[in-house]
């Protein structure tokens, strides 16, 4: 009985950022300076724009409450506002 591999493939391994350094997404291991944070994140985000997993992904994050790094296109900050104010299902 031959299994469709494709159809057990997760999101997670199709996405884009898989192949990038984890600390475009996450940062680095020491402080970083506000303006370097931002252009970091905007990098990140401009993978993510052009993920095929971009809504599952993003998803996941505000379900799961991912408190760190670049998900789905949303920041720490984005995903904090939008959790704040029970905004998830307009998010998603």
């Amino acid at each position: 009985m031959a299994q469709n591999l494709d159809a057990e493939i997760s999101w997670d391994q199709q996405a884009r950022c898989r192949t990038r350094d984890p600390a475009l997404f996450f940062g680095p291991n020491r402080f970083e300076p506000k303006r370097e944070r931002l252009a970091r994140e905007a990098e990140a985000k401009a993978v993510c724009a052009t993920c095929p997993c971009l809504q599952a992904c993003r998803e996941y994050a505000l379900t799961s409450g991912e408190l760190y790094g670049v998900w789905g296109g949303l920041g720490e900050t984005d995903r904090r506002e939008l959790t704040a104010g029970g905004g998830i299902a307009t998010a998603v």
